[in-house]
């Protein structure tokens, strides 16, 4: 059963003690993360796998300038836009600031990085240009199906297989090692920052409120620049970047070239993020029910 937890209580935790704050886009926070940073101390690391990108500030809503003056931030926009960046290497990063003197609130949507650090990640190795590109080809003529005959009944039972991107990688890590992911994960090492050893908060907002928060947020987006943004990016935009997979971003370029008007690209992007911000909560009430729940509105 998850428990709740006011913010008097999250104000009030040991200086030393490592905060995590898990929740959907739009829900607020980061907010939380800067007010913690403020009052108690600390140096906010990013947990969300779009925000890491150079080439999206606004409309992945990376902390504004103003932000980063406050309290210091570390982990966003550090990586180029056309770079692969894995979970691993998440890890690995977050690792060097867990030792910092300053206490660590890491923030962000991405619940597999949270799950990776809290649970353990298993060492895969990283798949070769090679395979990849045969992975794709498979997705291009026949679809996820194609990737799915290859795995066993196991496999397919314990992964997601509607999503392409969790069955991909499914088959790449049996065709690269010839062993099955959950093999892999089998093998994973103990965590790097357990769930007692830290004070996990899962950010809760409404659906009804979280739509509205969308909704509104997209807009304001649009008036700081989210246009101008994508149309930086109009030159280089490649969708199979995972920088590409910004939300909006997709709609955006959609009207740059002409293909919808901006009131259409502004409702495909506003769906697009209740969307996304749904299978977020699928996954924190699947994978973190031991969590904090904070619930500020």
């Amino acid at each position: 059963m998850m428990h709740e937890i006011e913010l008097s209580e999250i104000l009030s935790a040991p200086p030393d003690l490592p905060i995590l704050i898990a929740g959907p886009t739009a829900s607020g926070k980061s907010d939380l993360a800067l007010r913690i940073a403020q009052e108690s101390g600390g140096v906010i690391i990013n947990a969300d796998a779009l925000q890491i990108y150079e080439n999206w500030r606004v409309l992945s809503a990376r902390p504004s300038r103003e932000d980063e003056q406050i309290a210091p931030h570390v982990m966003y926009g550090h990586v180029a836009w056309d770079a692969e960046y894995s979970v691993g290497e998440w890890l690995r990063e977050v690792s060097h600031h867990l030792q910092a003197p300053q206490r660590p609130i890491i923030v962000g949507g991405t619940g597999l990085y949270f799950t990776a650090l809290t649970q353990g990640l298993a060492e895969i190795p990283p798949t070769p240009a090679h395979i990849r590109t045969r992975a794709d080809q498979i997705r291009h003529n026949e679809g996820i199906d194609g990737l799915l005959r290859a795995l066993d009944d196991a496999t397919r039972t314990a992964i997601d297989i509607q999503n392409p991107m969790r069955v991909q990688r499914a088959w790449e890590v049996l065709e690269t090692t010839g062993k099955s992911i959950l093999w892999w994960q089998a093998q994973t090492p103990a965590p790097m920052l357990g769930l007692d050893k830290c004070l996990p908060i899962l950010f809760y907002v409404s659906k009804d409120v979280l739509n509205q928060r969308i909704e509104t947020r997209f807009l304001r987006m649009i008036d700081l620049g989210a246009l101008d943004e994508a149309r930086e990016n109009l030159p280089r935009w490649d969708p199979k970047c995972l920088s590409s997979k910004a939300i909006g971003a997709p709609e955006l370029i959609s009207y740059l070239n002409g293909e919808v008007d901006l009131e259409t690209a502004q409702t495909l992007a506003t769906i697009a993020t209740r969307q996304f911000a749904k299978r977020q909560r699928t996954w924190f009430n699947s994978k973190m029910k031991i969590w904090r729940r904070y619930q500020p509105y």
